[in-house]
């Protein structure tokens, strides 16, 4: 019996263990996902440093008072939002002709995301870990045709894999000389102390649920892998040296938010410690607590021995705050986002400002060109899955209009007032002012125009149909105004 249970155990373990790579990896998971989340999960972590002499409760009162700035969070947040600010061109062929494309537009993950928020969660989970996978899927209910699919409904789906989940991997190179995924395991569900693992390799999908609380293995269900392949797609943020891993945008991030928590800390105890200094006592001294407390002391005490207040020695509030800020400028460095994420005026030179758009437009396309390779590959196994040619052609916007608004309209109103003596120069600055204005409206073509029509205006006479009184329309505006009043470009016959 005691053989039997062991060799349970051990057939357990080996469904749930990971490869080597994995868990060198797992760690570094765990802890990204702490600093992106913050809140509870990053608390109880334990990334506040412990005092030496500090008890247990002393140091849940620190958990409880220190907030977390999560920069992070933040960091990933304006990524994101530049990335999906715009629409994602799609030209899919014959496709779009099929129904099973339009409920899959709508509800790509049989979860209710449509297929811009799933690659937008998609996108945020690469940057938090470095690569996050999707599962291309279609449920085999044995149909016969594709009428007896589209009759029940079927069609293939996606489902979204952080790195944490997946315990294996192996490649091999096809006679192309092309990388291929040769065997892929996940946890696909964890249901208290029941997991679900899943095994897939070119012939096979194996499906095994383990009760590790009963030490038990549940089930375990072998089915034919019609596609013959396995249809995973990694969606990288950056690739690194190391086949199937990626880089993290959170990797440096995460170590100083971690240095600013830990500071806010001290913020706290220094500003406690200033305004409530510990007093020094005998055991028999008898002091109060708070504001005005009355201290009474023996009657025969040493005079060496009377209460005492230490002093506070410890870096300054400003001291602390200085290295916080500086911690923070050190984030916004790495992640090139100091012009768009900054809550306060800068001092930094115009050409500084651009080098840092271009910075971050350059790390912006990157990501794109990432993700649109990762949806490319999606819609390849759902051609495939479906029996269509692969004619897709997925199109991320590549290029991200980072701007200083408030310092380019500066510039643009100085050189409006330059006195150059151009109408032409000033006609195009106009055009450059109220693209910054008003650049996104819709009639911003229609504005265009009608600066260079001022442009060419012509001062003339407009009467008075009524008195014949002349008036000199000097500009369009003036010129329409007059027309809303009566006023024609003909002198009235007046007897």
């Amino acid at each position: 019996m005691a053989n039997a249970t062991q060799t349970i155990a051990n057939e357990i373990a080996k469904v749930l263990s990971g490869n080597d790579i994995y868990n060198t990896y797992r760690p570094q998971y765990k802890y990204l996902l702490e600093s992106y989340l913050g809140g509870d999960e990053y608390r109880k972590a334990g990334h506040l440093q412990r005092y030496q002499t500090e008890s247990p409760q002393e140091y849940n009162s620190r958990l409880r008072t220190t907030p977390l700035p999560n920069h992070c969070q933040s960091v990933v947040s304006v990524y994101t939002s530049f990335l999906f600010r715009e629409g994602v061109y799609r030209e899919l062929g014959n496709i779009e002709n099929d129904p099973a494309y339009h409920d899959f537009m709508k509800d790509a993950d049989y979860e209710g995301r449509d297929i811009n928020h799933f690659m937008e969660d998609v996108a945020t989970w690469a940057s938090v870990f470095g690569h996050a996978y999707v599962i291309v899927a279609k449920p085999d209910i044995g149909a016969n045709t594709r009428a007896d699919e589209v009759a029940a409904g079927v069609r293939p789906y996606l489902s979204m894999l952080t790195p944490q989940y997946v315990l294996d991997w192996e490649y091999s190179r096809d006679a192309t000389g092309k990388y291929q995924l040769d065997y892929f395991k996940y946890i696909e569900e964890v249901n208290g102390s029941v997991t679900t693992v899943k095994e897939w390799t070119n012939d096979t999908i194996k499906t095994s649920i383990v009760d590790e609380e009963n030490n038990s293995i549940n089930d375990i269900i072998v089915e034919e892998n019609g596609m013959g392949k396995i249809p995973v797609v990694i969606c990288y943020n950056r690739r690194s040296s190391v086949r199937g891993i990626g880089v993290s945008d959170l990797a440096d991030i995460a170590d100083l938010q971690k240095f600013i928590y830990n500071a806010m800390s001290e913020v706290d105890q220094s500003i406690r410690l200033n305004t409530h200094p510990s007093l020094v006592k005998t055991k028999d001294t008898n002091a109060g607590i708070g504001a005005g407390s009355v201290i009474q002391m023996e009657d025969n005490l040493d005079g060496a021995l009377k209460p005492y207040l230490l002093e506070f020695t410890g870096a300054s509030v400003s001291s602390i705050y200085e290295a916080i800020n500086n911690a923070i400028d050190t984030i916004d460095k790495i992640a090139n986002t100091g012009a768009v994420r900054a809550t306060e005026s800068r001092q930094m030179s115009g050409y500084a400002i651009e080098t840092e758009f271009q910075l971050l437009n350059s790390r912006l396309s990157q990501k794109a060109n990432s993700i649109q390779l990762a949806e490319e590959g999606i819609w390849r196994l759902w051609a495939e899955y479906m029996g269509y040619e692969h004619e897709c052609y997925i199109k991320y916007p590549m290029s991200f209009n980072i701007r200083d608004h408030y310092n380019d309209l500066d510039f643009y109103m100085k050189a409006l007032v330059a006195g150059v003596p151009s109408e032409t120069y000033k006609r195009e600055v106009y055009k450059n002012i109220a693209d910054i204005v008003v650049g996104d409206a819709d009639d911003f073509d229609a504005m265009k125009a009608e600066i260079d029509k001022q442009a060419e205006f012509e001062s003339h006479e407009m009467y008075n149909p009524n008195t014949g009184e002349a008036i000199t329309a000097s500009t369009m505006e003036q010129h329409l105004q007059l027309q809303a009043q009566g006023f024609t470009h003909t002198p009235p016959n007046i007897q």
